[in-house]
Formats: C-alpha cells, sequence, structure tokens
C-alpha cells in the first residue's frame, strides 16, 4: 500500500475505526524544495537546491481556522499554493474531502493579501466574478453576490469601484468574492497584511463573525503572534527553513461572540501569545 492510499484508509468511512467526522483537510509527509538548472552541452543541469518545506503532516476539522504561523521564508505561503493546487509537492500525499488534490478547484478559494480586484468592476461585479466564469447566469449570481456583499457589511457599495474604497473595505470585497462560489477550503495568505492596524484588529473580529455565520474551513498565514491567538482554533508553529512543524497549539474553545476586547485581553491568550513568542524567538 502506497503512501495515498494510507492516507485514504486512515480519512475513508470503511473502518469501523473510523471517527464520525472526515477530516476536511489531510497532509501527510509534504516536502518541497526549489531548484536551479542550466544546459550546459545539451543536458540539463542542476545547480542548486533550497529545501523549503520538510515532512509536513497535519490535518484541519470541518468548521476549522487553522493558522500557518513561523519566520519569513520558511515556506508558510509555499504549503499554501501547494494545497491551493498552484504548486507542487515534490513528496507527500493531500486529500480535501477524502479525494487528491490535483489543482485548482471551486472548492478552494484564496483570499490574497493584495486585494486582487478589477478596477474596471463595481463591487457587485467584483463579488459575482467567479460565479460569472462559473457560468451562472446574471440574476442568479447578482444575488448571491448580494448576500455576500451583506454579511461582509458592504450594503449599499455595490455600484463603487475599488478606487472609491479603503483598504479594508477591499479586502472585504476580497473575502465577498470567495465566500460565492461556497468554498470547502477557504485559504488567506496575510489577508491583512496590508492594512493599518487599527483595521487590523476590526477586519480580524468582522472574520470571526463571518466563520461563525458561514463555518468555512480555514488556513490562514500570518506574521502576527496576536492575530493567529485571536482567529485561529489551532496553531501550527513553524521552525526556520526547511520548514518543519514545530508544535501544533490548540486554542481554548472561544464561545460565540467573543472575538472583541475582552478575548484580545483575556490572561488565557496572553499565555499562549508569550508561547508562541518564546517558540519563534527560539528559532
Amino acid at each position: 500500500m502506497d503512501m495515498l492510499e494510507k492516507t485514504r484508509a486512515s480519512v475513508g468511512h470503511s473502518s469501523a475505526e473510523t471517527t464520525a467526522v472526515q477530516p476536511r483537510l489531510v497532509v501527510q509527509n509534504l516536502q518541497k524544495s526549489y531548484r536551479t538548472t542550466s544546459m550546459r552541452w545539451g543536458r540539463k543541469v542542476m545547480l542548486s537546491e533550497l529545501k523549503v518545506l520538510d515532512d509536513i503532516n497535519f490535518t484541519v476539522a470541518p468548521g476549522e481556522v487553522v493558522t500557518l504561523l513561523g519566520p519569513s521564508g520558511c515556506g508558510k505561503t509555499t504549503l499554501l499554493r501547494i494545497i491551493a493546487g498552484l504548486a507542487k509537492a515534490d513528496k507527500g500525499a493531500m486529500l480535501l474531502d477524502g479525494k487528491p488534490i490535483a489543482g485548482p478547484s471551486r472548492d478552494k478559494a484564496f483570499v490574497f493579501q493584495h486585494f486582487g480586484l478589477l478596477p474596471w468592476r463595481d463591487v457587485l461585479h467584483n463579488v459575482a466574478f467567479p460565479l460569472e466564469l462559473d457560468g451562472i447566469d446574471e440574476a442568479k449570481r447578482f444575488a448571491i453576490a448580494e448576500r455576500y456583499i451583506k454579511l461582509v457589511g458592504l450594503a449599499g457599495f455595490e455600484t463603487n469601484h475599488p478606487h472609491s474604497l479603503s483598504g479594508g473595505m477591499q479586502q472585504r470585497v476580497g473575502i465577498a468574492r470567495a465566500l460565492t462560489r461556497e468554498p470547502g477550503l477557504l485559504l488567506m495568505d496575510e489577508p491583512f497584511g496590508a492594512l493599518d492596524a487599527q483595521t487590523r484588529e476590526i477586519l480580524q473580529e468582522e472574520l470571526l463573525k463571518i466563520l461563525e455565520l458561514t463555518n468555512n474551513t480555514v488556513i490562514c498565514v500570518t506574521h502576527s503572534i496576536s492575530e493567529a491567538a485571536l482567529i485561529s482554533n489551532k496553531v501550527l508553529v513553524f521552525s526556520t527553513r526547511p520548514g518543519r512543524i514545530k508544535k501544533v497549539i490548540n486554542m481554548p474553545v472561544r464561545p460565540p461572540g467573543s472575538a472583541g476586547i475582552g478575548a484580545r485581553n483575556s490572561a488565557a491568550l496572553k499565555e499562549i501569545e508569550a508561547e508562541m513568542r518564546a517558540l519563534l524567538r527560539g528559532e
């Protein structure tokens, strides 16, 4: 039995020992290196090899928010791109809802640090754009887009173009656009990294409110210890390159609607932040 078959067996429903809830995502023994090559005398020669990820193993449950936290250059964004199907691993297995990840698909959505909105389209047409690509008729895709625009707090801004919106509002548009396909997995790469500190805190709390309503499964890359502690159910702390998971930190259960100032200042959260900080400084 090869690695992929073993992984399928471990998350399938056929065994009597299988738990009731299948993981949304399984990543097993994943490795990734970047290689520099050159042609010499008609032959491809490898000049250098840089290993960025080594022996990555973790699972993500449905509705769970998992944050990747680690030093710059440890492979967090590379891992996110591999899960999205935008890059390929050298070794390892990945299953989304029990099926191998073979490339980009409609059941995965990506929210980028830089908003990536189409400047010539208003908010409604930006949010509806993925559904337009899917061939959904105009009335239906606009109805879906309007629902998510309202969900992210932008009702009344449907006809505004990106240049007239603040950075925080533009990122809300990006989140709404990602949610329109109701993806099984939402991937976020430093989604609030380009925002000022105050707006970032507001959107962290708004994101948690949105996720309480949608129950999306999320993997988020961040460099912010406080952000990881606040928004996550589980934090994967990475070592320096080649990135390995140094520790998995399971966060305390967060009661619904508890993402405000009180949560940020709680003693439990501060203690976990201190642990994360110590782990990262050790790198």
